[in-house]
């Protein structure tokens, strides 16, 4: 039987290492951000002592330059989406980074972001135009040889969507001599020469094609990183469903940092701070539980 969602696997955290039962849950309605707790709870976050910043080489360069520059996107539903009324950013990705520019400058809205794909969060961070990338980066060893990553600070796995009503494709299994979508740049080629060797997969630069290919029938099926999926079910309850159970292996989401940068240890003093003082797990309850009907907040995976 195709599970419909599999609400509890990534967001909830049910998925211990070496278990693989997943529980299917109804397909949610589309649920706003609670935008005034949000807010309130960026507001609090906590500053770094000018001692803290000034043994950070990185971090004193950002708080020379009086801005954050953040690799990321303003569409990811609820990791980082652009509210049209305000202009402003909300969800997981987004806290954080708003949430390291106030620890750093006092200020959460001294940061300045640049929309990335899954091909550019390497480019704009050699090329110094970001400081920094939060865009559901799952750490590579290939990533690593080019930048550098703090975190985790997250944990999800790949998944299959599909239209709703497909009843051909019920998991990974069922894509071979299928036309697969993925994401140029990603994780997900690699993944579905292992797991899915005879599909034939097709490369698109970012969510938005790789689901309109879908949509159109140009595609069977569209495999990327579940908690992206996630965004367009949530969005779209009626249009699309996931195929089966999660697979392989664990994506750890990173920081992504400029090569050897001290900045990763700078950033991983700060998200233990705010593992350790609740305030990951009250984002996580914000951006993702209550809009999900997740009611348990994961434990943060853990840092270097």
């Amino acid at each position: 039987m195709k599970g419909r969602l599999v609400l509890s696997l990534v967001l909830a955290g049910a998925l211990a290492v070496g278990s693989h039962a997943a529980v299917f849950a109804e397909e949610p309605e589309a649920a706003a951000i609670d935008a005034a707790a949000f807010d309130e709870l960026i507001a609090t976050g906590p500053v770094a002592d000018d001692a803290v910043i000034e043994a950070s080489e990185w971090a004193s360069a950002v708080k020379a330059a009086g801005t954050l520059k953040v690799g990321g996107t303003r569409t990811s539903f609820l990791f980082s989406q652009e509210d049209e009324t305000d202009g402003s950013l909300r969800g997981f990705d987004a806290g954080l980074y708003q949430l390291l520019a106030r620890y750093i400058l006092g200020d959460e809205s001294k940061f300045e972001l640049t929309q990335v794909t899954s091909d550019t969060r390497e480019s704009v961070l050699t090329s110094g135009q970001v400081d920094t990338v939060f865009a559901t980066y799952s750490i590579t060893d290939a990533r690593k040889e080019v930048i550098s990553f703090a975190g985790p600070y997250y944990t999800s796995q790949q998944a299959v969507l599909v239209k709703a009503g497909n009843d051909e494709i019920t998991g990974v299994d069922d894509l071979a001599g299928k036309i697969v979508a993925t994401q140029s740049g990603s994780t997900g080629p690699d993944i579905l020469a292992e797991y899915a060797p005879e599909a034939e997969v097709e490369e698109f630069t970012d969510d938005t094609t790789a689901r309109t290919a879908l949509e159109q029938g140009r595609v069977d099926a569209y495999v990327t990183d579940y908690t992206l999926l996630l965004n367009a079910i949530v969005k779209n309850p009626d249009k699309y469903e996931i195929a089966g159970d999660v697979f392989g292996p664990e994506d750890n989401y990173g920081i992504g940092l400029p090569k050897d940068s001290d900045g990763v240890d700078f950033v991983n003093t700060f998200l233990a701070g705010i593992e350790e003082d609740g305030t990951w797990a009250k984002l996580w309850e914000i951006s993702l539980g209550q809009r999900t009907g997740i009611e348990t907040a994961p434990e943060a995976p853990a840092l270097p």
